[in-house]
């Protein structure tokens, strides 16, 4: 079993990695793990989004 971890500031760019990471993959997908971080700075907010892939190769 093996994992593949993304890490992006816009939901787009983590979109378009995943899904050329899947298409390029070898192996059975197991699962997809998903999460958004936000943090307040000052004015600005920074979002964080995230994936974990889990596949067997």
């Amino acid at each position: 079993m093996k994992v593949k971890l993304f890490d992006e500031s816009h939901e787009k760019d983590l979109e378009d990695k995943i899904n050329t990471f899947l298409s390029e993959m070898e192996g059975t997908l197991v699962d997809i793990k998903y999460q958004v971080a936000i943090c307040a700075n000052g004015e600005e907010q920074i979002y964080c989004f995230s994936a974990m892939i889990i596949y067997e190769k």
